[in-house]
């Protein structure tokens, strides 16, 4: 397989185009089981009839894991608004219709979101232990019915397709858990980037569900800890820290 520049750049791979094909290559830092655990997660989202780009194969490219996968062409949701920021409840529109149709799912084989949190706020370096403590005590009280989460959910994760349909990407972090949690989720992650974009989001999202705000902020602390422990260049963990201690100071 000929792999020359790669068309983009995250924090766990890089993704090439090669014989009309995606390649998602994973850096060497991660556990091994990485790519075919992201794949599982995909091809479980696939089988739920939701446009998500179909996986031909999990492979290993001069030692390092790979995933093969669907090219679906088209540009991002993120790319589009950045190119026409007018257009941006538009966009906002499209991704919140499709994070509904992915939350309305009732998941039967995927990792319990509770575990997931549980682990990376254990492993969070910065949090102290009384944090850590609180934290998942907090996790612990809150009572949810599992729905089909993605976990990273964002402008940039929705490719618009020449076909007009909207595929979602980056299934590794899915899991089955609170809705809820998924929508502050998304919403720590916009206004890492605009407090616009996210109050503009988290707004839509409760008017399209009918949820509160409330509701979906009582899993600020949880998913700011939880955040500590991905250890993301771009993110500021003195932003992080303060949510926690906000919430937990309440």
């Amino acid at each position: 397989m000929n792999l020359n520049h790669p068309i983009a750049k995250g924090n766990t791979a890089n993704i090439y185009l090669s014989n009309h094909k995606i390649v998602k290559v994973f850096n060497d830092f991660l556990p091994n089981t990485e790519s075919q655990k992201e794949a599982n997660k995909q091809r479980y989202a696939y089988s739920c009839g939701l446009p998500v780009p179909e996986i031909y194969e999990v492979t290993t490219i001069k030692g390092k894991q790979a995933i093969v996968m669907e090219h679906v062409k088209g540009e991002t949701l993120g790319d589009l608004f950045l190119k026409n920021k007018e257009q941006a409840a538009h966009y906002m529109n499209l991704s919140i219709e499709m994070q509904l149709n992915i939350h309305r799912i009732i998941p039967d084989n995927i990792e319990p979101m509770y575990d997931k949190l549980h682990g990376q706020i254990q492993a969070a370096p910065i949090l102290n232990p009384i944090q850590k403590s609180q934290l998942l005590k907090l996790l612990e009280s809150i009572t949810y019915t599992n729905r089909l989460c993605h976990g990273d959910f964002h402008l940039f994760n929705l490719i618009l397709a020449d076909t007009n349909q909207v595929f979602v990407i980056d299934w590794v972090d899915a899991s089955a858990g609170d809705i809820r949690a998924d929508i502050y989720r998304t919403y720590l992650l916009y206004s890492q980037l605009s407090s616009e974009l996210a109050e503009m989001y988290v707004q839509m999202y409760c008017e399209k569900s009918g949820l509160l705000r409330a509701e979906i902020c009582q899993w600020a602390p949880i998913i700011a800890g939880a955040r500590l422990a991905e250890n993301v260049e771009s993110e500021n963990s003195q932003r992080l820290i303060r949510i926690v201690d906000n919430y937990l100071s309440q």
